[in-house]
Formats: C-alpha cells, sequence, structure tokens
C-alpha cells in the first residue's frame, strides 16, 4: 500500500470515528433533552411565551441604519404621571427577556414600558455592513428614547449587552442622566471584565477556542446559512447548552429554557459573529461616574457564569451609592429563572424613584 493511500485510510478512519462519537453525543443528547422536557412539576408548563400586547408599535431607524422595532404599553391606571420604563436586552435574545417584568408592569398600570429589539436580533433588521459596536447601540437607544419618549422622566432597564447599551449610552449623553433618566437598573451585566472571563467560558475551553474566534466571522460570511442549518440540527446541544450556561438551578424550567433558546435560535450566526469584538473589547468603567447622579438598582443571579456577581461587584466599586440585589441559585437569565425575586426587588426600586 502507498504512503498517499495510508494517509487516505487513516484520515477516512478517523472521519468514520469522529462521525460515530457525534452520532453517540447526538443520541444521548436527545434522551437528555426528552427526559428534561417531559419531567413532571414544571412550574410555567402553561405559560403561552411568546409575543405580549401592546398598545403601539413603531419602527425606530437606529443610527447604524438598522429597523429597530418597538413596543409601547400604556398605563391604565389615571393619575400621577411617572417616568416611562424602558427595557433594553441583551445578547442573542430579544424583548422577551423581559417577559415576566412586562406581565407584572402591565398588570400594575401605573407606568408606561417601551421595549424595542436590538440590532440585528428579534423583529429589527441586520446590519447590512460592518460590525456591530456597543457605542452604535448607545446612539440606537437614543434614537429609540427620541422617537418614544419625546418627553418626561424615563427609567432605563438593561440586562447583560442591554447593561452595556445603557452604559454607552451615558458616556455619549451625559446630560440625560439626572434631567430626564432619574433611575437606572442593571441586570447580568458587565463594565469591562469580558475579554478577561471569556463570557464565563471555563478557561480550558477559552483557551482552546480563542484561536477560531476571527475565523467566526468569515465563516458566517461564507456559510452563514449552512452554519444556521447546523443549528437546527444541533438544537438539542443547544437545548442543553442554554439549560447549563443561562440558568443556575441544576433542574431549571424546561420550558423556560425552550424559550430562551427559542430566542438564542433565532439570532443568526452573521449577527452572533458580528458582535464577537464589541463584547470582548467592552470597557465603560468611566461612563459609570454618569451614573452617580441617579438612583441605582444592580441584579445578579450567584450562579451567573457569563456575567459573574464579580462583575457586578466591580460595578458597586465605581457606583458606591448604588443597591446591590444577588438572587441565590440563579444563572445569566435571573429575570426569567427568578422573576419573583427579581419583581421583589425591582418594583420597589421603582416605586421609590417614581
Amino acid at each position: 500500500m502507498s504512503r498517499r493511500s495510508k494517509q487516505f485510510g487513516i484520515a477516512g478512519a478517523a472521519v468514520g470515528v469522529v462521525a460515530a462519537g457525534l452520532a453517540t453525543a447526538f443520541a444521548v443528547e436527545r434522551v437528555l433533552v426528552r427526559r428534561s422536557i417531559s419531567a413532571p412539576g414544571d412550574p410555567h408548563a402553561d405559560e403561552p411565551f411568546g409575543d405580549q400586547p401592546f398598545d403601539e408599535e413603531m419602527t425606530v431607524t437606529a443610527a447604524d441604519g438598522t429597523e429597530l422595532h418597538v413596543e409601547i404599553v400604556e398605563p391604565s391606571v389615571e393619575g400621577e404621571t411617572k417616568p416611562t420604563i424602558v427595557f433594553v436586552h441583551g445578547f442573542a435574545l430579544d424583548m422577551g427577556t423581559f417577559y415576566f417584568q412586562r406581565q407584572a408592569l402591565t398588570e400594575r398600570g401605573d407606568h408606561r414600558l417601551v421595549f424595542y429589539d436590538q440590532p440585528g436580533h428579534g423583529k429589527s433588521s441586520r446590519l447590512k455592513s460592518g460590525d456591530y459596536d456597543i457605542a452604535a447601540l448607545g446612539k440606537s437607544l437614543a434614537a429609540v428614547l427620541d422617537a418614544a419618549v419625546p418627553e418626561g422622566h424615563i427609567i432605563l432597564v438593561g440586562h447583560s449587552m442591554g447593561g452595556m447599551t445603557i452604559m454607552a449610552f451615558a458616556e455619549q449623553y451625559p446630560e440625560w442622566f439626572g434631567n430626564r433618566v432619574t433611575g437606572v437598573v442593571l441586570m447580568s451585566t458587565s463594565a469591562g471584565l469580558i475579554d478577561k472571563t471569556k463570557l464565563g467560558i471555563p478557561s480550558l475551553v477559552a483557551r482552546a477556542s480563542s484561536p477560531f474566534f476571527p475565523l467566526w466571522g468569515k465563516a458566517a460570511h461564507l456559510g452563514g446559512s449552512s452554519i444556521d442549518r447546523a443549528r437546527v440540527v444541533s438544537s438539542d446541544l443547544a437545548w442543553l447548552l442554554t439549560r447549563r450556561y443561562g440558568f443556575g438551578e441544576p433542574k431549571p424550567s424546561p420550558s423556560l429554557v425552550t424559550f430562551v433558546e427559542n430566542m438564542n435560535s433565532k439570532t443568526t450566526v452573521e449577527t452572533l459573529t458580528k458582535y464577537l469584538h464589541t463584547l470582548y473589547t467592552h470597557n465603560r468603567f468611566p461612563a459609570l461616574s454618569v451614573l452617580r447622579g441617579v438612583p441605582v438598582l444592580v441584579i445578579v443571579g450567584t450562579r451567573d457564569y457569563l456575567t459573574p456577581v464579580t462583575h457586578s461587584e466591580e460595578i458597586l466599586k465605581h457606583l458606591p451609592d448604588a443597591e446591590l440585589v444577588k438572587v441565590d441559585n440563579s444563572g445569566h437569565v435571573v429575570m426569567l429563572e427568578k422573576a419573583d425575586e427579581v419583581n421583589a426587588a425591582l418594583l420597589p426600586f421603582l416605586d421609590k424613584i417614581s
């Protein structure tokens, strides 16, 4: 047998081993997912996750040219005018992130609520060229505020990348704070430690995968649709990873995991890769000084692997008057996984500053 034939034989055997390993892995994943989803006692099994009612919707053109989908819920209770609450969601999610907060505040009916999908997420359009930038997201928030809240006081609520967006907005428009913006809520976010933690990925995996980060954008550009199709095929693995890195409880609600994974899966690989650089280079610690003029509430889950408690504690070093709430046994999507605890901190804070 020639040397070339031996090489092909070894390569073929290696491919066969990998294929067999993947087949086994996917089979195990499907069993685990089916067991998890079919497990009794899911407290959210009957929750109709999805679109929620609104009084008005609009499309706002962001600074980078994307068309932002905005939904507005008007107050149903007559009385004193209170600040409008604007919600800013995180990476690979959409406005559904605040499902339970929207539900609770709509039932109370004493605040005007504004929700929007960030560029490349949910029902908003994608960026036509170039990469996304946190600074541009701050300008996108400004565009939403100008269009949806032209007057009156505002309370900003941001989760993860949404919190970073608020920091970028503060950096660019400091005059809003203490004047128009009279309160800020930061959930599971960071002011600039992302590059050190690799988004919470275990250090060994981070070291092994970091050389490939620059290739992700090229892969998405050349074959993003193919990668998206592969994600559908490996949806069971995506579900398990969402459960592992999004939640803190060992057995979270399968319905909640599915809800979050559905938001993740609707965000294209092209969009995800276009955000990588800005997430890893995000540094808004100086911008936090702008927030000292308004009340700030910081909320984080004690088992958040993506933006750990240390990130929130670092924010408190720059904002010593801020209130920090740590939610036990919760992961990154704390406002979904522990909605009651988050609302128990959020609603009194809103009452206090409204």
